[in-house]
């Protein structure tokens, strides 16, 4: 059976996401997240998507970190969202921006309280000498924090990425697999078919 088309790929993400939510999958959110060095060196890794409008796809890190430091001098990304049992993926690719303070603000908030401690724990990306060197930095910072708020660390963001071409894909018969993708225009989305 072929994919149903929508004028917006946003809408049809969206009715794709309810099915998969609908199969308790332990993650429905995680998407592969790729970024590269401004030499084009290719780095990949599953990210939670936090949010999806007619802005893009936001997930939200550390900014000093690996996909964080690409991410500020290449700004382009690619995700890649995967739910085999129910035979299908989606691709998008795009520029990405930093979420506004008041978006980054707002999530953090919304965090449990050891998830906040450890951002400001974390020095993602950066060698560990061992185990305890981060215990001991969330101790320190549980301590700093005591009961108070813990506000959001200022390496702390989201990133935005604004989808330039959405593809959907669904697995057929005999490998004969139906792929339909969008890619922005200025008039709008245009939609066509791919061979498998």
């Amino acid at each position: 059976m072929a994919i149903r088309k929508h004028e917006d790929p946003i809408e049809l993400f969206k009715e794709w996401y309810k099915e998969v939510d609908k199969c308790n999958f332990e993650e429905p959110t995680a998407m592969t997240l790729a970024t590269a060095t401004p030499s084009g060196v290719p780095s990949a890794r599953v990210v939670l998507l936090k949010g999806v409008d007619q802005r893009g796809f936001v997930f939200y890190t550390n900014l000093e970190s690996q996909k964080g430091e690409q991410l500020r001098a290449n700004p382009q990304a690619a995700l890649c969202f995967h739910w085999m049992p129910l035979g299908k993926q989606i691709r998008v690719e795009g520029p990405v921006e930093l979420v506004s303070n008041e978006e980054a603000d707002a999530y953090f908030a919304s965090r449990a309280r050891d998830s906040q401690i450890g951002a400001w724990a974390s020095r993602q990306s950066r060698p560990l000498a061992s185990r305890f060197d981060l215990e001991k930095r969330i101790a320190e910072f549980a301590l700093k924090f005591g009961i108070s708020k813990v506000p959001r660390p200022p390496f702390w963001s989201g990133y935005r990425v604004i989808p330039q071409r959405i593809e959907f894909w669904k697995s057929g018969m005999f490998r004969l697999h139906d792929r339909l993708v969008y890619e922005k225009t200025d008039e709008g989305w245009l939609t066509r078919e791919l061979f498998p």
